[in-house]
């Protein structure tokens, strides 16, 4: 997928740009006309998250309250949402501020219908070759949210600077037990552009940035998923 973003301590930024239904016919025409000459790297494909959590939502509450060390956690895989998940993999989202980086781990192969529970992901977890410390602390998380979206992959000519366009996204409810699915809504209001580069690049970044006429937010898909569903 391109030349790696991350810099030496496996950091990189990450600014998101919110796109409102207004621009969503120029969202691609601006990327593709940018100055620094983006292009398509990666087939667009779907991404399916399993956002893992403590009880009191630990993870959910330092994102709203903006702590600038925060965490989330997640179980991702690409394609279908529902049926049998071949490359299911375990991430670490780590933030300081503007900068993050993934800790990604491979899980075993499981399947994902509506039998989905803490107990089936307590049985994955389990059989997958894990750090036992990494074991430890998924064990102390239960499921609170799903969520599905597309994406698209662009970098700069000089693969200095990414882009990733995510659009149809939808949530659903995850609980503990008896998941069926039903408690779910979509987003069809916005795009999120998100810009990617290495924490050695930041002096071009600006004008990068600048190059896009949308708005910069902070915006987490995990934080916007709960709340949406709450509001329904």
């Amino acid at each position: 997928m391109g030349a790696e973003l991350n810099g030496s301590n496996g950091y990189r930024y990450e600014r998101k740009f919110l796109v409102p239904r207004l621009c969503w016919s120029e969202v691609e025409v601006r990327i593709k006309r940018h100055p620094a000459l983006f292009s398509e790297i990666f087939p667009p494909r779907a991404v399916n998250n399993i956002y893992l959590d403590s009880v009191p939502l630990r993870h959910y509450f330092m994102n709203v309250n903006g702590v600038f060390d925060r965490t989330k956690v997640r179980i991702r895989w690409y394609g279908e949402l529902f049926g049998p998940v071949c490359e299911p993999v375990l991430e670490f989202k780590l933030k300081e501020g503007l900068l993050g980086k993934k800790e990604s781990f491979p899980l075993e192969p499981f399947l994902f219908d509506a039998s989905f529970d803490i107990d089936r992901l307590a049985g994955f977890i389990r059989d997958s070759d894990l750090p036992a410390p990494v074991r430890r602390q998924v064990q102390c998380f239960e499921p609170t949210l799903l969520n599905r979206y597309h994406r698209k992959y662009f970098q700069s000519a000089d693969g200095d600077y990414r882009v990733t366009l995510d659009s149809e996204l939808e949530f659903f409810r995850l609980r503990s037990r008896q998941n069926s699915f039903l408690h779910r809504t979509a987003d069809r209001q916005h795009k999120i552009l998100e810009l990617k580069y290495g924490s050695e690049h930041p002096a071009g970044a600006e004008l990068v940035a600048n190059g896009f006429p949308f708005r910069v937010g902070k915006i987490s898909k995990y934080v916007l998923g709960l709340e949406c569903l709450d509001g329904c």
